[in-house]
Order: C-alpha cells, then sequence, then structure tokens
C-alpha cells in the first residue's frame, strides 16, 4: 500500500515551511488558500501538505496520533545527501539503523512529528536466513553511508 500524501496542521506554517524546504530539501508549492504543498520531484505528487491552523498544538509524546511518516529516498547516494544537509545545518537526528533490507535515519520536525528517512536495499541485497527474510536493528554505518558522497 502506498499513501499519496499527509496533511499536517501546524501552528506555525513558517517554521515548518523553512523545515521542510530548507532542511529536507521539499519543493514547496503554494495553494491559494495558503497552504503549502512540498514535492520530493515537482513533476509527481505531493508527499506532504502543511496547513496553518493557529489551534494546532506541537504533537505531545504521550498522546495518539500519527507515529512517524517514512520517507523513501530514491538511493543509498540521496539517503547520504540528505544526513549530509542535516549534519551540516546541525539538525537534532533521534537515531539510525541498518534493518538488513533498509537503512534509515531518524528525526523529527519542529512540532514533533516522528519522520523517517530511508532507503530499501535491492531484493538481492536482503539478508536470508533458512530462506527467510532475517529483519534486524543494528547500529547504521554513518561513514559508510557517508562515502557515497566521496
Amino acid at each position: 500500500m502506498r499513501i499519496s500524501s499527509i496533511e499536517l496542521r501546524t501552528a506555525n506554517l513558517d517554521r515548518q515551511r523553512d523545515f521542510y524546504v530548507d532542511v529536507l530539501g521539499f519543493e514547496p508549492v503554494e495553494r491559494d488558500n495558503g497552504d503549502l504543498e512540498l514535492y520530493s520531484d515537482i513533476d509527481g505528487d505531493a508527499l506532504i501538505v502543511l496547513s496553518g491552523s493557529p489551534e494546532a498544538r506541537p504533537r505531545s509524546e504521550f498522546t495518539t496520533g500519527l507515529y512517524h511518516v517514512a520517507i523513501l529516498m530514491p538511493d543509498r547516494t540521496e539517503l547520504a545527501r540528505a544526513l549530509a544537509r542535516l549534519a551540516e545545518k546541525r539538525y537534532p537526528l533521534q537515531g539510525f539503523a541498518d534493518h538488513g533490507v533498509s537503512e534509515a535515519i531518524y528525526l523529527a520536525d519542529p512540532d514533533g512529528n516522528g519522520i523517517e528517512l530511508y532507503r530499501d536495499r535491492s531484493r538481492e541485497e536482503w539478508p536470508r536466513k533458512s530462506g527467510e527474510i532475517e529483519m534486524f536493528t543494528k547500529p547504521l554505518d554513518l561513514e559508510n553511508l557517508l562515502s557515497e558522497l566521496g
């Protein structure tokens, strides 16, 4: 299943715009009503719609709701570029993981919404044990990931 886009309501649209555009590198398109559509590729579908709402509150850690948005990067080089951009901006990160079938970087947007930036390994690379896919959570080798950038 693939979700085409999500809508996030925020009390501070400018702060969220700055994060998603300047830090994560999304392409913004403003709607007539002031909402902001965010694209990873301007010719594709909007991945995230930011909607300004003065009564919106940042996500509390102890509430139900969106756990995190998983954003699939096209390849390992793009995941490495995202990590380098986050490091350059000194944006706080929550964690990193190698799941065997994928590699992931975890962070939260300024409103506290969780974000997973990840890339899938090709099926041929997936670890197997007794013929079954073996997923796991191990530390992500950040130096090796960044070596993608030369």
